[in-house]
């Protein structure tokens, strides 16, 4: 798939000529997506994400780390953490940047080492895009902990989409479709993610995770943290 969204950050950081990121979807009008939010400072962070950062512990994987913000910050903190994103524009990007350890790799292919702490924000968990996926996912980090590791991830119950009115039929209604757009190129379609608690807790329990929710909000975005039983 063309790698839109990192051609969107390199052409932010290196000050090139910007156009706006779009996203498209199939429920509504599309969205832009500020691209400089992948680069906000710490100030700039939802609380979600301040607590999600405070929570870290030990050697870190940031999954799908983007133009590296959660990384910097925790790297000045003191920790040994990782970058790893699927793009080879965002890679680079980063270690301009000054992140020292980036890996450019799809996370259902990586296995190359143990972490205390595997970090996905932003609704980073979304890239598992289904909830069979999701399965899949939540098996593989089990070999990427060490013991006693900690999964930590946010995301949200978008059933307000809906209006109440949540459909009966076919996937669940959190896996939607999207579709970057960047100076006159399009991505593919592809799936994202948004999972509520209660479908998230059963899900988590079966792979064999104990969930804890260590933060929810007004907008039923929540932070959660999961251990291998």
């Amino acid at each position: 798939m063309k790698d839109i969204l990192g051609q969107a950050i390199h052409d932010h950081y290196h000050q090139q000529q910007e156009h706006q990121l779009w996203i498209n979807n199939q429920y509504g009008p599309s969205e832009e997506m500020p691209v400089e939010a992948y680069f906000r400072e710490e100030d700039d962070m939802p609380d979600i994400e301040w607590l999600a950062l405070n929570e870290c512990r030990g050697d870190i994987l940031d999954i799908g780390a983007g133009a590296g913000a959660h990384v910097l910050i925790l790297q000045e903190r003191g920790f040994d953490v990782t970058a790893l994103d699927i793009s080879n524009m965002a890679s680079t990007v980063m270690k301009a940047r000054g992140v020292h350890k980036v890996i450019t790799a799809n996370i259902f292919e990586y296995r190359d080492q143990q972490y205390d702490t595997l970090l996905l924000l932003m609704n980073g968990i979304g890239l598992t895009g289904t909830l069979l996926q999701l399965k899949t996912f939540l098996q593989h980090t089990k070999q990427l902990l060490k013991p006693g590791g900690q999964l930590l991830f946010d995301s949200s119950d978008i059933a307000y989409l809906y209006e109440g009115k949540l459909p009966e039929n076919g996937p669940y209604y959190g896996e939607i479709q999207y579709q970057y757009q960047y100076n006159q190129q399009k991505t593919d379609w592809f799936p994202w993610l948004y999972i509520d608690e209660q479908t998230l807790t059963r899900i988590a329990e079966e792979i064999g995770y104990n969930i804890e929710v260590l933060l929810e909000d007004e907008f039923k975005q929540y932070l959660v943290r999961l251990t291998v039983k």
